[in-house]
């Protein structure tokens, strides 16, 4: 096992969930429930990354660690990257992302992208993708897909149903079947980056793919840095977006706590 970092970005707004981090699940806050995930990953150090000072003494309050991070940044991967310098850690460090609305996610998944990208030294991000099972969800634009080389390094992703069968769609035709011999792949929006990734990503504008495809991760590759694909035959626990699942996770977790 590598030595690695988790870095759980968290914030306050939220439009679905107002306050999300901060929310009751079963005597705990959210933020805390995916904190004591983290904790049981294996990782060297396990950091909260917020704008928000309220985030700031929940973390406290519940005895766990919080950096305050700038209110500028227009996503966690850079939010990430203000972390990776303010804690002064080497280019070679690798830091596995953790969702702040994520209470669910199996603890071998993230120790499993720090070994993935362990394993990758060309790769500088590692991210995962699992099966698309029926041919509406190969269409949907909200399931970003992936396609891989041989080796498993991404190649593109993207909200259009890829690879295209030619032979087996007529243009602007959705089939009612997938077709035989194509295992087409769902991007799980989990990462480990290198910090030294991190750093580059950070200093990049966006991209063009990335604009047009409102995808950030098209940003990496458009600049010539590796994704190492890892694959899973089911994709984790969906996170908290709406009050149906923070009604969900609710039910989970004291079902799990009787």
């Amino acid at each position: 096992m590598p030595d690695y970092q988790i870095v759980i970005p968290a914030r306050l707004a939220s439009q679905r969930l107002p306050n999300k981090p901060l929310l009751d699940v079963e005597g705990k806050p959210l933020l805390q429930r995916v904190w004591d995930v983290g904790v049981s990953a294996g990782a060297k150090g396990v950091l909260i990354a917020t704008e928000d000072h309220e985030i700031i003494d929940a973390v406290n309050g519940f005895g766990g660690r919080a950096v305050l991070t700038s209110s500028a940044h227009a996503s966690g991967t850079d939010r990430l990257a203000e972390v990776v310098d303010s804690q002064g850690w080497s280019d070679e460090t690798i830091v596995v992302n953790l969702q702040g609305d994520e209470p669910c996610i199996p603890v071998t998944q993230l120790a499993g992208l720090a070994v993935l990208l362990a394993q990758n030294p060309s790769a500088g991000i590692a991210t995962m993708a699992t099966p698309v099972r029926d041919v509406a969800e190969w269409f949907d634009p909200g399931v970003v897909k992936v396609v891989c080389s041989c080796d498993g390094r991404a190649l593109y992703f993207s909200r259009a149903p890829i690879p295209w069968d030619r032979g087996a769609f007529d243009e602007g035709r959705r089939p009612n079947e997938m077709p035989p011999g194509v295992t087409p792949m769902r991007h799980l929006g989990m990462y480990a980056y290198r910090a030294k990734t991190l750093r580059q990503f950070a200093a990049l504008p966006p991209s063009q793919l990335e604009m047009i495809e409102r995808l950030e991760q098209l940003r990496a590759l458009e600049a010539g840095i590796e994704i190492v694909v890892g694959r899973l035959e089911e994709p984790p626990g969906h996170g908290v977006d709406t009050p149906a699942d923070l009604a969900r996770i609710r039910a989970h977790f004291a079902a799990r706590d009787e």
